[in-house]
């Protein structure tokens, strides 16, 4: 039997307890200094993050901690044609709800999420990580297959087709041409 290793801890972990939300709502910023953003870089494949900034709002809920508000960051991704990095800029707004994990075991069949659904994370221990919250936040914003603006340029000399040319339409265009 293997032992497992201890998870990492979060590079911009802000632990809020449970016990310092009160009934008003709490309000702050969070920025990310150097060594966090040079180690969420490393851990989303990134070459590089020049910054992150989230000003959120944490209240009681109905179904938990409610945690709002809105992450700017400035970045940089690799193109996915062309391979080079290119500048991002994202603002992302965010509502997730921080809920307490349930021993309860998880049923085998399978069920249906909504977005609403998506938005939801477990906590432990009366502590909430509302930093760990925001990186996984700015890394589903950001762009799965990015496209650098010289992608169409260096697609073209590949000879690599786009989108359109590869979608099925494509495909029809091309049996058409082919028939007539």
């Amino acid at each position: 039997m293997t032992q497992s290793q201890p998870l990492p801890s979060p590079e911009l972990s802000k632990i809020i307890k449970l016990s310092d939300i009160g009934s008003a709502p709490i309000s702050g910023q969070i920025t990310a200094d150097n060594d966090q953003r040079q180690a969420l870089a490393k851990r989303f494949d990134l070459p590089s993050i020049e910054e992150i900034t989230a000003d959120y709002s944490l209240k009681p809920g109905e179904y938990g901690i409610d945690f709002t508000g809105s992450i700017r960051s400035s970045l940089h991704q690799s193109c996915a044609i062309s391979g080079q990095p290119f500048p991002v800029k994202l603002t992302e707004d965010f509502s997730i709800i921080f809920t307490e994990k349930t021993d309860v075991p998880h049923s085998e069949e399978e069920i249906e999420l909504t977005a609403e659904d998506c938005d939801i994370i477990e906590f432990e221990n009366a502590r909430i990580d509302i930093g760990e919250a925001i990186a996984q936040t700015l890394y589903l914003a950001l762009d799965p297959y990015p496209r650098g603006p010289d992608a169409d340029d260096v697609a073209e000399k590949r000879g690599l087709k786009s989108e359109e040319e590869a979608g099925p339409f494509g495909a029809l265009a091309a049996l058409k041409d082919k028939m007539g």
